[in-house]
């Protein structure tokens, strides 16, 4: 295979990675809103002991995290580039992610059980659109730091055309001058606005909770590594709660300045 096959190749398998992640995604918010649009749902009537179901469930999740956090650090990726394409590398990357919520959604095992339940119209209605933002803000914050980018699009595009692959410099656009991880905020909106917690989806709810507050530490520690002002960043906007100041007391601190 030629130089420009290779490329084409490498191309059209970065459009088949990202084709397999946007219906996985889709599938997502389905899977976890229990949509009635896909045939699997994190609830449903248990199949099989509590014991087992929960065993499995934990080594799914576990499976996504270490699969997604391994993957994401530079060592790993300076020794897979060995093997596969650098340009390829964050394909696979997002390839390899949607695989592995695949699996998830195939063998997830519902547990049972009812934490709490929201029967009032209005209240599930604001969980309803906390749900919705959630993912919307999920979407939105990919933009905001180039979608294309994230998932590979842009490094398959540039290596066919010939043209080098240049890191993203360091930018804070729009909601990331609020909270440094958005992107992680809108998965806390997603996976907790629910008007029925059963058993099954707090668990989802509390792992994901603690893989993503530990997967902040490693990427903010990358990102320093990375880019050194990044630190400065880190010290001056919150993690993931907004800091809203009173206009009385920004302008006592003006004047004191």
């Amino acid at each position: 295979m030629n130089s420009y096959a290779k490329r084409i190749a490498i191309f059209f398998y970065g459009i088949g990675s990202y084709a397999i992640f946007f219906a996985t995604f889709l599938y997502a918010i389905a899977f976890v809103g229990n949509l009635p649009v896909v045939s699997r749902h994190i609830d449903g009537v248990p199949e099989m002991a509590l014991g087992n179901a929960l065993v499995i469930d934990v080594l799914l999740l576990a499976l996504f995290a270490i699969q997604h956090s391994v993957m994401a650090r530079p060592a790993f990726k300076a020794w897979w580039t060995r093997i596969i394409p650098a340009a390829a590398e964050r394909s696979t990357y997002v390839l390899f992610s949607s695989l592995a919520l695949i699996a998830l959604f195939y063998f997830w095992q519902p547990l049972g059980g009812t934490v709490w339940q929201v029967d009032n119209r209005s209240a599930r209605l604001v969980l309803a659109a906390g749900f919705g933002f959630g993912w919307a803000l999920v979407l939105y914050s990919t933009f905001l730091i180039n979608h294309f980018d994230l998932f590979g699009l842009r490094q398959v595009w540039l290596h066919l055309l010939g043209e080098p692959y240049e890191a993203l410099p360091f930018k804070t656009p729009a909601v990331y001058k609020v909270v440094r991880h958005p992107l992680y905020l809108g998965w806390f909106f997603a996976f907790w606005c629910t008007p029925l917690m059963s058993a099954t989806h707090l668990l989802f709810a509390l792992l994901t909770s603690a893989y993503i507050l530990i997967g902040i530490f490693l990427e903010e520690r990358d990102l320093i590594r990375a880019h050194p002002e990044y630190r400065a960043y880190r010290e001056r906007v919150p993690m993931l709660l907004p800091r809203f100041k009173s206009k009385a007391v920004s302008e006592n601190a003006k004047e004191a300045a």
